[in-house]
């Protein structure tokens, strides 16, 4: 059954494609079909240069988050004060703190804003590798720009011996379909699979060390779960991504942690704290 959204998912599909196809035929013009390593280096390098495509243009929106993050912080001392004044009274101290935000131009929802604009497009880049497989369609296969020659080739591309299409839970008969050996498939997506969930984890331990902990609890609440929640939950979840998605993330990560290095010495905090 269709839903109001499924319009807009068909953009970010097609959208999705045509960069990771585009960043395709440019590493398959460098490095032809040569395979090293067990590795379709093309396709992977694809799915690479499709996380700094996506960096490279919400760049400006992660630089308002850590202006935004700034402004937060040194409004916290304000911030405590009306929590003390209004306490128990919880209609009273919102109305309030929305008035400080305002005053001050800070908008607390942008520290979120990053975080919100990828779902779309890891949920696009997830549909869009799940749908990589021998069993589709034939009619089906041409769907969000792709050739037919196109998705046969990206059917079958590996990591390391691993299809890319390929999950930790591949029935051995999708394996099979996909050419792929079953205890190849398991070691490459563990290993990828813990290097989430680590960089996950250091992702978001870089920020809370350069911004210190919230004052405000809920807002505190919500930097625990960033910090523990969320990798934790990645053990679950990982178990069903394709191995492209996974190295989609890790690479994400890699990249999110060089950028936030950057990006928070030039934005210093002004009252650093540690955790």
């Amino acid at each position: 059954m269709s839903t109001p959204f499924s319009p807009l998912m068909a953009v970010i599909y097609e959208a999705i494609s045509a960069i990771l196809l585009f960043w395709h035929a440019v590493w398959h013009k460098v490095l032809g079909s040569a395979s090293w390593l067990a590795t379709n280096w093309s396709w992977v390098l694809g799915i690479i240069f499709l996380v700094i495509t996506v960096r490279a243009i919400l760049f400006p929106v992660f630089v308002k988050q850590i202006k935004s993050q700034r402004a937060m912080q040194a409004l916290q001392p304000r911030v405590k004060t009306l929590q003390e004044k209004h306490k128990g009274d919880r209609e009273t101290l919102q109305q309030e703190l929305m008035k400080l935000y305002r005053e001050e131009k800070v908008n607390p929802l942008m520290g979120c804003l990053p975080m919100l604009v990828q779902i779309p497009v890891f949920f696009g880049l997830f549909h869009v590798l799940r749908h990589l497989t021998p069993t589709m369609p034939e009619a089906k296969r041409t769907l969000y720009g792709w050739t037919l020659g196109q998705f046969n080739d990206a059917s079958h591309a590996k990591l390391f011996g691993a299809p890319i299409a390929a999950s930790f839970h591949s029935s051995p008969h999708e394996l099979s379909l996909l050419g792929a050996n079953g205890t190849t498939v398991k070691v490459a997506a563990a290993i990828l699979i813990a290097a989430m969930i680590a960089t996950t984890f250091l992702t978001s331990r870089q920020m809370i060390l350069k911004t210190g902990w919230a004052e405000d609890p809920q807002q505190r609440m919500v930097q625990r779960l960033m910090l523990y929640g969320i990798p934790f939950s990645l053990l679950i979840s990982g178990y069903v991504f394709p191995i492209g998605v996974v190295t989609y993330w890790v690479t994400q990560n890699l990249f999110s942690l060089g950028q936030q290095m950057w990006v928070l010495r030039k934005y210093p905090s002004p009252s650093p704290t540690g955790v």
